[in-house]
């Protein structure tokens, strides 16, 4: 089963637009406001001493 040069272009097409979407989606939910305080804390992991020891 073959497919047209026609449908391997819409292929292609919403293939790229579904990958485009995708990192638009990545990057709202990465700088929302809701995510700030939980990746600040995440930065600042490195930086805090181990209590453990």
């Amino acid at each position: 089963m073959s497919l047209s040069p026609e449908a391997v272009g819409i292929v292609r097409g919403v293939t790229t637009l579904l990958a485009m979407l995708a990192f638009v989606a990545v990057c709202l939910w990465a700088y929302s406001q809701r995510r700030r305080e939980q990746f600040d804390e995440a930065a600042n992991l490195p930086l805090e001493e181990d209590e453990s020891c």
